[in-house]
């Protein structure tokens, strides 16, 4: 067999992924997140466009990557200066890093409206500004910025762009679909028709946005017509519908044949086993929930609810698995749910470690209260954690931690010392633990928040256990129209361990809904300590 050909992988995650509303790194934010991709083995990390911003320039003020080129971002030389005489070019050249990555226009259309220079007068910035780079020693790419509008607009423009990266001694002509509008047909013929005018493949490169749900896609055309670097974004994130997803990127690289066995990066399948980590904890770092659906390394990417598909799971995981789970650090989860037959409630006990006979009564017994409540409004293929204590509960292994014997929750509207009007909720909390009655009392942003914290403040001998615990996400569906509706509420928790899990409560009335579910975590987190609960719903 042939040797393999190498793909390159450029993360753009601290630039153009900084882009997205709502996101604005830290210094010490950027730092982290370098050290993550530099760890996990891509081959570029961009950290940004130093002279841009403070943020940008303090970051680059050291290189931050041991392994990955360290690259900075910036515009070519302005027109009717020398690149020697420009200070944006020179502050790239001198700032800390291995590499310069120069974004030039190549449509003609934005050489005259956003730059108002002439066609040539870019073209000789564009040659100036990649030596000018490749003399101070370090390795110069050129992004060929809306490359495949412009060369649909007009072809021998932005072919000459991307040739005078290529003969100035470009390393890298990216080729950007900046609006993010063009098919993945069309991406591999405009690829394939720049090769045979004559720049490489081994030198070219795809930057690809989202804005049709195909930045993947289009990503994985470019390969199959020659390119050998992609640019992306941890978790896809970007401006407007965001960048080429880099995790589903590599997973596909690595795991699908048409592509692995031909092509290699620098990404082993040992990094590849931490896919769904980097994943996960960069959305930790984003203070946001991962998205359940997400290929490769969503909590439901490899899950199922419907009972034919749990049956055949159980014969042989490879009827509904694309891929091992295990491969990119994910893992199984067969879902319960009213859809759901015996070999779904068998499975998803046996992978909590609950071991339970086909034919014993409490299994009916199970099967029938999970259908029961869902038809009240309960969503347990949501809500794992609430689902496993449902069952350990139904067999009898749930301890009496601690019982409630009463709650009241006050929201009070009122004028305040200064005259300014405030709502202030308080919460009241009876309860028992082991043996011994306490009452706590709490103020909080909400009635729930009043609640929870109430509720969490004195649990007697197991107060020091759930010092760790927190609520992560708080969701709220209203089942039926009207102010007396039927309210489910689903809440993730987490702990110092970086486990979560979801908890569920359905009532009329939102606060009793939100304090099933207060209860169930905590609950799931006592039992959780001990071992008893959590093999899969707080992985």
């Amino acid at each position: 067999m042939t040797d393999k050909q190498r793909l390159y992988l450029f993360d753009t995650t601290l630039r153009d992924g900084q882009q997205t509303p709502g996101i604005d790194f830290s210094v010490e934010e950027k730092i982290s997140i370098a050290k993550m991709l530099d760890e996990f083995g891509f081959d570029y990390v961009e950290g940004g466009y130093p002279g841009a911003n403070p943020t940008d320039t303090a970051f680059f003020s050291e290189t931050r990557t041991r392994n990955a080129s360290f690259v900075a971002f910036g515009m070519t030389k302005r027109a009717g200066v020398s690149a020697s005489n420009d200070p944006g070019l020179a502050g790239l050249i001198h700032a800390a890093g291995d590499a310069v990555c120069l974004v030039a226009k190549s449509w003609d259309y934005h050489v005259r409206v956003a730059l108002g220079c002439s066609n040539e007068e870019n073209l000789e910035s564009i040659s100036e500004s990649v030596r000018a780079v490749s003399d101070a020693g370090k390795e110069a790419m050129v992004d060929c910025e809306h490359f495949f509008d412009g060369y649909k607009a007009n072809r021998d423009y932005a072919v000459a762009c991307a040739k005078a990266a290529h003969d100035a001694g470009a390393r890298w002509i990216v080729l950007c679909d900046t609006n993010g509008g063009t098919q993945p047909s069309e991406i591999g013929e405009i690829v394939s028709a720049l090769i045979e005018a004559g720049i490489p493949g081994d030198q070219l490169g795809i930057h690809a946005h989202n804005d049709t749900g195909q930045a993947v896609a289009n990503s994985l055309a470019a390969v199959e017509a020659g390119v050998r670097q992609i640019q992306g974004t941890l978790n896809g994130i970007g401006e407007r519908c965001g960048n080429a997803n880099l995790i589903t990127l590599v997973a596909t690289l690595a795991l699908k044949p048409v592509f692995a066995d031909r092509f290699k990066t620098g990404i082993g399948r040992e990094k590849l086993e931490g896919l769904t980590r980097l994943s996960h904890a960069f959305d930790e770092l984003l203070n946001r929930s991962p998205a359940a659906q997400s290929p490769y390394v969503g909590a439901f990417s490899f899950a199922t609810k419907a009972g034919i598909h749990a049956s055949a799971l159980l014969k042989d995981p490879q009827t509904y698995e694309h891929v091992p789970p295990e491969s990119v650090g994910n893992f199984r989860k067969v879902m319960v749910s009213d859809q759901g037959g015996k070999s779904n409630f068998v499975n998803a006990l046996r992978q909590r470690g609950i071991e339970v006979a086909r034919n014993d009564p409490k299994l009916d017994r199970l099967i029938a209260l999970v259908k029961e409540r869902e038809a009240t409004g309960y969503a347990y293929e949501g809500a794992d954690a609430s689902f496993e204590l449902l069952a350990l509960r139904t067999l009898g292994r749930v301890p009496d931690y601690f019982k409630v014997t009463s709650f009241r929750v006050m929201v009070e509207r009122r004028f305040d010392a200064m005259g300014n009007l405030r709502t202030v909720s308080e919460a009241v909390v009876k309860l028992e633990v082991d043996g011994v009655e306490t009452m706590s009392v709490a103020e909080g942003h909400g009635p729930v928040n009043a609640l929870d914290i109430a509720l969490r403040k004195d649990l007697g001998v197991y107060q020091s256990e759930i010092s760790d615990l927190e609520l992560v996400d708080y969701k709220v569906r209203i089942l039926n129209g009207g102010t007396e509706a039927v309210t489910r509420v689903l809440i993730e928790s987490g702990d110092g361990t970086g486990a979560r899990w979801w908890t569920v409560g359905v009532s009329d009335n939102i606060i009793d809904a939100s304090f099933q579910a207060l209860m169930d975590s905590i609950t799931f987190k006592l039992m959780k300590n001990r071992e008893l609960a959590g093999r899969v719903a707080a992985e």
